[in-house]
């Protein structure tokens, strides 16, 4: 994992000196990516800026590289996992100079031109300059799973692996694209599939498109783009049997596993609950040591006790880090984040993810790189139940089928009529599919399409960052094309009993994993039993300082042109007395479109020169049985109920009696027996809820009641949590 950043005149001019303090400024900004080393190229019309980080050939693979005669100049960024392969295809004679697994391109662009990457497996971005055809080539690996972006104008190009240092260009424009965000149904989650191509978030900053190659004139600016991969039809075109294609996808997968363990320096791996990243410490070689995250969600929905299960019965160390349910993230703690990843998508998500790397980089420095089970889901069927609805395969063939219709109306609603009949459409789904500007596509393949812009628009996107921004190299063996290529492949009548909840992924782990494991239920990284903790402490987040974070993010032009602040600000009060009464992330999105239009028009420093937070610490856990409650305690501590604070019943909440039994009292919630309660087990805490009446302090309350206030606080705290009270300014 390394940082390009880079400029080549597209006007037949050289580059001058002056272009120096830009290419290091460029550098400066991206510095988090490549901490072991820092090196600089001009020359002609070209200046280059690169930081590595380094995971092969450490001593001898300094880039750029070269070849002998220089007419080809390369920087790069990721790995080739099978150069050696490629290497002993090379004519004889052919001298690598390094042992970097990127040098080998120079050779193959120079035997084959375009095609230089057909062969090529692994996760790059690269600039390559080819001197004596006076062009500048960009390019990705299939999945994007490294980034590059670029802006070119007429007079010069600017790329780098991060937008902000293209920003260091004062020719760049700093603008974000409010109306393409808006419309994104990644930022909005509309519930239609969206296959168009994945892009910057910003106005005049191109992404380089993955499994693809830019070429660029450098006599005229002209550019053109070469596919050098194509995204699978899903057409279920294989003739393979139902046992061959599971035992070819575990044979891909524990080659995958073994390619991405290509390294020089150890490799560790994220290890949840579930069935990906299991497959994937199963697989290892080399045995990593593994890393779980433990917090208020994970504990209450089970993964970060499977994770460690799974890790006992694997033999490998597992480190449960904490993310304390306490802690919420500053204001500039949130913005340094956001400035990190670029992209509004940013939340509790990337938060916990870039506070794992985090830890991983402070207390075992020596790994340089991760393995992730990401990838898993999206192509393997991993949504498949949520999309039924609860039912079956033929209820996740026709909630599908819905989503491919309403992105359809959403494109040509003055067709909508006709998908609105009574019974079967008179006119053809295939006409109505073709009129919306694009080829008739199966609705299945449509959802894959959509996952595959998604993993480059997030997953892809949210993973290298987050490493990034701790010197770390993240390496995901699910996103290999020959595992894509191979489930695509799958019949119609296989599709039920091989995509249907990722059972060609299980089946291939039959005898590698416990029956346990196989068959354990995906489960979510902080959704679902506990994600309140999760939403409370981001909603926090927000509301602190006087609401910094939302008063900031409406303070621009922009923000007031696209933003209704009032209607914000009453959201954002509704959703602290309810979480539920809402989405979260979505206000979180939006905010953060604020924040980014801010932070653009007023650059931060380079990340490399902010002060971070303190690092987090791990929960060591022996036997979780034994230790439960000791684990609970040190994970679920919440902030303490200010004194002042005035407090009520929420409104969905009612607190009845029955005089059948006079010492017990329910709690009803939207009109529903939560909660019993026995006076003669907590007098106090029962006559503390009778008197919560929003009008006298809490402090005042505890003291005119006579309860100990160390008795019922943690009640207070809890209650106030899962939105049992609520502060009485919220409901007036």
């Amino acid at each position: 994992m390394c940082g390009l950043s880079g400029m080549a005149r597209v006007d037949g001019r050289p580059v001058g000196e002056g272009a120096d303090a830009l290419l290091r400024r460029m550098a400066r900004v991206v510095a988090h990516r490549g901490p072991d080393d820092e090196t600089y190229f001009r020359s002609g019309p070209l200046g280059l800026g690169f930081v590595r980080l380094s995971l092969v050939d450490p001593e001898g693979g300094a880039q750029p590289l070269a070849t002998d005669d220089g007419a080809l100049v390369l920087i790069a960024n990721g790995e080739i996992y099978n150069h050696r392969e490629l290497a002993a295809t090379l004519p004889e004679g052919t001298r690598l100079r390094t042992r970097s697994d990127c040098e080998v391109l120079l050779h193959l662009y120079r035997r084959d031109g375009l095609r230089f990457l057909d062969q090529v497996r692994g996760m790059f971005s690269l600039v390559l300059w080819d001197r004596d055809h006076d062009r500048l080539i960009l390019a990705r690996d299939r999945f994007g799973i490294k980034p590059l972006f670029y802006h070119l104008d007429r007079e010069r190009i600017v790329f780098a692996s991060e937008i902000k240092a293209l920003f260091q260009d004062s020719a760049c424009p700093r603008e974000l694209n409010w109306d393409a965000a808006l419309r994104d149904q990644m930022l909005s989650m509309a519930p239609v599939t969206d296959d168009s191509p994945a892009h910057s978030w910003f106005k005049g900053i191109e992404l380089a498109p993955a499994a693809s190659i830019v070429t660029v004139n450098l006599k005229n600016g002209s550019t053109s783009t070469h596919r050098y991969w194509d995204f699978p039809a899903y057409e279920g075109d294989s003739a393979a049997s139902e046992t061959q294609l599971v035992a070819d996808y575990g044979r891909y997968l524990a080659q995958s596993v073994e390619e991405c363990q290509m390294a020089d320096v150890e490799i560790g791996l994220f290890l949840s609950g579930g069935i990906d990243s299991a497959a994937v410490a199963a697989l290892a070689g080399v045995k990593p040591r593994t890393f779980t995250a433990l917090n208020g969600s994970t504990l209450a929905n089970g993964d970060a006790e499977s994770a460690h299960s799974i890790a006992a019965a694997l033999g490998l160390a597992n480190h449960q880090v904490l993310l304390d349910s306490a802690h919420t993230p500053s204001v500039e703690e949130w913005k340094r984040h956001l400035w990190l990843l670029e992209t509004p998508l940013a939340g509790p998500e990337t938060f916990y993810k870039y506070e794992m790397y985090r830890y991983v980089g402070s207390h075992a420095p020596e790994i340089k790189a991760m393995l992730l089970g990401g990838g898993a889901d999206e192509f393997n069927g991993g949504y498949s139940k949520t999309i039924a609805g609860g039912g079956e395969w033929p209820d996740f063939v026709r909630n599908v089928d819905s989503l491919g219709i309403a992105r359809d109306r959403a494109l040509r609603p003055d067709l909508g009529a006709w998908w609105d009949t009574a019974g079967p459409s008179p006119v053809s789904a295939r006409y109505l599919r073709e009129a919306t500007g694009g080829p008739a596509r199966d609705p299945y393949a449509a959802l894959f399409r959509w996952k595959y812009r998604d993993v480059q628009l997030y997953n892809c996107w949210h993973e290298d960052r987050t490493a990034a921004g701790n010197g770390i190299e993240a390496r995901v063996p699910f996103l290999d094309h020959r595992l894509i290529e191979l489930v695509a492949a799958v019949p119609e009548d296989l599709r039920a009993s091989l995509v249907w909840d990722k059972q060609i992924l299980r089946r291939a782990m039959v005898g590698i994993l416990p029956p346990e494991m196989v068959n354990r239920p995906k489960g979510p990284f902080f959704y679902g039993d506990g994600e309140h903790h999760t939403y409370r402490t981001f909603l926090r987040m927000l509301a602190q300082d006087g609401d910094r974070l939302l008063e900031e993010a409406l303070d621009s032009d922009a923000a007031r042109q696209y933003l209704d602040a009032d209607a914000l600000r009453a959201q954002l009060r509704r959703l602290e007395s309810d979480p539920s009464a809402g989405h979260v992330e979505l206000l979180l999105r939006v905010v953060n479109l604020g924040l980014l239009e801010r932070m653009t028009a007023d650059l931060p420093i380079p990340l490399v020169d902010t002060v971070k937070a303190p690092i987090p610490q791990s929960v060591p856990v022996t036997d979780w049985d034994a230790e439960r409650e000791s684990v609970e305690a040190r994970v679920v501590r919440r902030p303490e109920v200010p004194d002042e604070e005035v407090l009520r019943l929420a409104e969905n909440v009612l607190l009845l009696h029955s005089a059948d039994e006079p010492t017990v009292w329910y709690l009803a919630v939207d009109g529903g027996i939560e909660y019993v309660l026995d006076e003669l087990e907590n007098p106090d805490w029962l006559r503390l809820l009778h008197a919560f009446d929003g009008k006298q302090p809490y402090g005042d309350l505890v003291t005119g009641l006579g309860v100990p206030a160390a008795g019922v606080a943690p009640l207070v705290a809890e209650a106030l949590e899962i939105g049992l009270l609520s502060p009485a300014a919220t409901t007036e």
